[in-house]
């Protein structure tokens, strides 16, 4: 019989229920698919939708509006969604073996880049991905605590995230009343003693990698005075020629534009500066038992033979008296059991999303992919993840086709939730987390706010027992 088909329909196993995880969900199953496909899409936590919920600051609430679209892919009659299901040890490989014909894994990338400094674990020096599940209310950030006591902070790094973490300290009460924050958090940043914020990059203003939203943003806050000094906003002479030059980026362009407007202001005098600075690297985080400062050492750019602008040290250093610093320079993923890793960038090794035995090599691993930031690291916006799923799954498909997926003993519908309540594991199905959201939201317009997370697993399953109907509909 052939795979594929209304009789015998493709089924799919998609670990990650992030953006990724959605859009690959969504390729699979959309009416113009090209084969008719069941999806089973897990998540180790009870709620979906990844760093969407997790990860987008809490002031940032239309960019949430994304998850109105996975919604509609979690509702088609062949799609199922699997919460508080960890891939390791609630199922293995060899049981998606047994019950699909492929795995698709979208996880992300969970973890931080490390600067490699003197002083880096020293207390008071975080991973900015800790602030930014801590303030966003994910589980396995909830019991962290962070000394906004501190007058100073130092943030590394000049992305989106670092945006997000700065604004975010920088938010006057009043604002942050109007997000989803975690309401410890919300609570936390209330007390805080913030007045200072250094902002780090290693390259120039031309190539900082935040978007002109993003730095935009900085320069309206009620709250926050922007502090940008002209020698600052000024690009490098090497900078200037390429910011003149028919292949400069109009992002970049205007973020020159932005931060020469913000180094022409007056200061107003508000609660908190935020300083922005270029071409510094750290090299030491300072201190006895805590963080105390941040030493720097001023860059250079130098044109590499690819053509690219890289900084390398001067001999110019200084040191900056912080007690706390957010390290904000890259997100990598983590190992999983039985799953190929490249460990030098953090991804999954693959070829266009078909997994490989090892980066480098030729060969494939039959019946898995990839997609997402496991798939080519931590690069881009929610957006850029629908192309990238939709070329794995054309490789998935081409597979069917070729007869190059798995043949499993037990594809039945049935199979998957009878063996996890054999295990004791209480899953939980998209009706419930409708459940979830829907109480969550009720808390939050009680106290005039979008929604009032749940912030424990142990809460989240509490509540769905508390939302059950007496029947157990």
């Amino acid at each position: 019989m052939e795979l594929g088909t209304p009789e015998q329909p493709l089924r799919v196993a998609i670990i990650g229920s992030g953006p990724s995880g959605f859009y690959a969900a969504d390729a699979l199953t959309a009416r113009n698919a090209t084969v008719t496909a069941h999806v089973d899409i897990f998540d180790r936590l009870p709620t979906p939708f990844g760093l969407v919920r997790g990860g987008v600051a809490p002031d940032h609430q239309k960019i949430k509006s994304v998850t109105k679209v996975y919604e509609k892919v979690a509702n088609r009659d062949n799609v199922r969604f699997f919460g508080h299901v960890n891939y390791g040890s609630d199922l293995s490989l060899s049981d998606l073996q047994q019950h699909y014909h492929a795995v698709l894994f979208a996880v992300g990338s969970a973890s931080d880049k490390k600067l490699g400094i003197p002083g880096e674990d020293l207390p008071g020096s975080h991973a900015a991905t800790e602030f930014v599940g801590w303030y966003n209310g994910h589980p396995d950030y909830r019991k962290l605590s962070f000394n906004l006591e501190a007058e100073s902070v130092a943030i590394i790094g000049i992305g989106n995230v670092a945006m997000d973490v700065t604004r975010i300290l920088a938010r006057t009460q009043e604002e942050l009343l109007a997000t989803d924050i975690a309401d410890y958090a919300l609570e936390a940043l209330a007390n805080s003693k913030v007045r200072r914020i250094y902002v780090l990059g290693r390259r120039g203003p031309a190539q900082a990698a935040f978007t002109n939203p993003e730095i935009k943003e900085l320069g309206e806050m009620p709250g926050a005075d922007i502090i940008v000094t002209p020698e600052e906003a000024e690009p490098d002479p090497l900078s200037a020629a390429y910011l003149g030059g028919p292949g400069a980026d109009r992002k970049d362009i205007k973020n020159v534009e932005i931060l020469r407007e913000y180094a022409a202001r007056t200061p107003e005098g508000k609660p908190v500066q935020i300083i922005m600075r270029f071409l510094t690297s750290p090299v030491e985080i300072i201190g006895e038992d805590r963080v105390e400062a941040i030493k720097i050492v001023k860059n250079e750019l130098y044109q590499a033979e690819s053509g690219e602008l890289r900084p390398r040290a001067t001999k110019e250093t200084e040191t900056i008296p912080v007690q706390l610093i957010f390290r904000s320079v890259g997100y990598r993923g983590i190992p999983l059991p039985d799953v190929p890793f490249y460990d030098f960038q953090g991804t999954i090794p693959n070829d266009r999303g078909r997994v490989l035995v090892e980066q480098g090599s030729d060969q494939v691993v039959s019946g898995m992919y990839v997609a997402g930031w496991i798939k080519r690291g931590p690069t881009g916006i929610i957006g850029t993840n629908k192309p990238d799923a939709v070329e794995t799954v054309n490789m998935l498909l081409e597979d069917v086709s070729a007869g190059a997926v798995w043949s499993p003993d037990a594809p039945t519908p049935e199979a998957i939730p009878a063996l996890l309540e054999s295990r004791g594991v209480r899953y939980v199905t998209w009706e419930d987390w409708v459940r979830l959201d829907g109480s969550e939201t009720e808390r939050g317009i009680a106290l005039g706010r979008p929604r009032l997370k749940y912030t424990t697993i142990e809460d989240m399953l509490t509540a769905l027992e508390g939302t059950r109907s007496p029947s157990g509909d």
